[in-house]
C-alpha cells in the first residue's frame, strides 16, 4: 500500500481490511504500507500513518500494489518524484490496483495508457479529458484491465480488494470476509455489479465468464441466446448446456434475474420514469417490467419504490410524527 500526504484515510485501511480479515478465513496476506520517505503522512483527515518501508526498501515484488487516492489529486499528480516512484512499484507487481482518484497517478504515470478505467463518478470526465488515451468507464464499480485494476470512489476500494482475495483463495473466502465486514460481495449498484453476478458459481469456463458478464456490465442490451452464443463464438445448444451445468439455471432466467436486480437498484436511487428504468434495464416496456416485479418479488415497481427508498430511521420518524399526530388528534376530540 503506497501512502502520500494527504491520501485519503478509507481508500488505505478499507483494502487494507479485506486482506487482514481473509487471513481470518484462509488468508495469507502479508500487508506493507510504503511511503516515499519511510516516514509517517497524514492523511486528508488529519490522522497520522505510519509507514513500514521506504520506497528504496521495496526490494521483493508483491502479488498487489494498492495505490490509493485523495482529495488534492490534481497537485499530487504533478509530483514527478512521486510518479517515478508509482513507476518503480508497478514494476515489482504483480498486479497495480487504485482507489477512487488514485487513477489518476496511475494515468499520469503512464500505466492506464490505452486501457479501460474506473475512478470517482465526479472525476470520471475529469480523467477523460486529462488522459484521451484512457478508456474512462464512468458507471463501473471497478475495472478490471490486465494487471491493471481502477475502482471508483473511496468505499470501491472495498469491491475491488474483495475481488483480489476471490481470485487469490477463492469466492467462499471472499464472500466470508464480506459477510464478517458486513458489506456486499459485490453491490448492487453500477452498472457492472449486481449481487446475482456473486451468487452465480464460480466458473473455469472463460466462455461463460464472458457471457456473465456481458450481461452484468449492460443490462439493457441484447442478451438473447443467439446473441450470447454469437458474442462468444459457439452454438445455442453449447451456451445452453454451459449454463445448465455452470449455474445451474437457464440464459433467460438468468439475465431476467440481472435485469430485476438493475431494476431494483434504478428504483432505489433514482427517480427516473417507469419506462426510461423499463428501457435502461432491458425490459423494454413498463407492462414487462412490472409483470417480472410481480411474479418474482410480488410487489409492483411503483410499490418497490415507495418501500425502499427512505431508511429504517426514516420510517422511525415517520412513525413519530404519525404517533404524535393521533396523540393530537386524541386530545382535541
Amino acid at each position: 500500500m503506497f501512502v502520500f500526504p494527504g491520501v485519503r484515510l478509507l481508500d488505505v485501511t478499507g483494502p487494507i481490511e479485506v486482506f487482514t480479515t481473509a487471513n481470518e478465513f484462509g488468508g495469507h496476506y502479508r500487508v506493507q504500507i510504503v511511503s516515499e520517505a519511510g516516514a509517517q503522512v497524514i492523511t486528508s483527515a488529519g490522522t497520522r500513518l505510519s509507514a513500514d518501508l521506504c520506497v528504496d526498501d521495496v526490494h521483493e515484488p508483491c502479488d498487489v500494489l494498492v495505490i490509493p487516492g485523495g482529495p488534492q489529486w490534481e497537485t499530487v499528480i504533478k509530483d514527478d518524484a512521486l510518479l517515478d516512484v508509482v513507476r518503480q512499484l508497478n514494476e515489482r507487481s504483480s498486479c497495480t490496483a487504485s482507489v477512487c482518484t488514485g487513477a489518476f497517478l496511475l494515468a499520469a504515470a503512464g500505466l492506464l495508457n490505452g486501457r479501460r478505467a474506473a475512478t470517482h463518478w465526479r472525476h470520471s470526465r475529469q480523467l477523460a479529458s486529462r488522459f484521451p488515451s484512457v478508456k474512462v468507464e464512468p458507471d463501473a464499480i471497478f475495472v478490471r484491465d490486465g494487471q491493471m485494476m481502477t475502482s471508483a470512489g473511496v468505499s470501491a476500494g472495498i469491491d475491488l480488494s474483495l475481488a483480489l482475495v476471490e481470485d487469490h483463495y477463492g469466492a467462499e473466502v471472499a464472500r466470508s470476509v464480506a459477510k464478517d465486514m458486513v458489506v456486499f460481495m459485490q453491490r448492487p449498484g453500477g452498472q457492472s455489479q449486481f449481487s446475482v453476478r456473486s451468487r452465480t458459481s464460480h466458473t473455469q469456463q472463460e466462455t461463460l465468464r464472458r457471457a456473465l458478464d456481458a450481461v452484468a456490465e449492460n443490462p439493457g442490451a441484447n442478451h438473447t441466446l443467439t446473441a450470447m452464443a454469437r458474442r462468444a463464438g459457439i452454438s445455442v445448444r453449447h451456451v445452453t448446456r454451459l449454463f445448465r451445468e455452470e449455474v445451474g439455471t437457464t440464459p433467460a432466467r438468468y439475465v431476467e434475474q440481472v435485469r430485476l436486480e438493475a431494476a431494483q437498484v434504478l428504483l432505489e436511487t433514482g427517480d427516473d420514469p417507469m419506462p426510461v428504468v423499463a428501457r435502461r434495464t432491458g425490459f423494454g416496456s413498463p407492462e414487462s417490467l412490472r409483470r417480472a416485479f410481480v411474479r418474482h418479488l410480488g410487489v409492483t415497481p411503483g410499490a418497490f419504490r415507495t418501500s425502499f427508498r427512505t431508511t429504517g430511521r426514516g420510517h422511525e420518524e415517520h412513525g413519530a410524527r404519525a404517533d404524535a399526530a393521533r396523540r393530537r388528534r386524541r386530545c382535541r376530540a
